[in-house]
């Protein structure tokens, strides 16, 4: 199982120094927790994953890239479709005339039921 995801300033942290004499203590602490803020002079500069964590993210990264290539597809289809509606040959006249009225009817609508 994945360790769940920590905010950068909450996780473990070691100094440079420590990654650099005593790998082996590092490497099992990251296993332990999933992951390590290694620190120089007080600033995270890198954060150690398992391979777990590393691959669960680069699966959640591929999975939303897909999802928004899904929806920008679908976007540009109905694009698409739209703009072919727009580029039929009388529809410049249609537009124009609509635009002319200033959103007045040409007759006055009739309360009432529909037929």
């Amino acid at each position: 199982m994945v360790a769940p995801l920590t905010a950068l300033e909450s996780l473990p942290s070691q100094k440079s120094s420590q990654v650099k004499n005593k790998w082996g203590a590092v490497v099992r602490q990251v296993q332990e927790q999933g992951s390590l803020a290694i620190t120089n002079h007080s600033s995270v500069e890198l954060v150690l994953l398992t391979a777990a964590t590393y691959q669960s993210l680069l699966d959640l990264v591929t999975r939303l890239q897909a999802r928004e290539r899904s929806e920008l597809d679908e976007l540009s289809g109905q694009f698409k479709e739209r703009l072919k509606i727009l580029q039929v040959p009388q529809m410049h006249d249609r537009l124009t005339s609509m635009l002319a009225t200033k959103g007045k009817a040409r007759k006055a609508p009739i309360a009432g039921e529909s037929s």
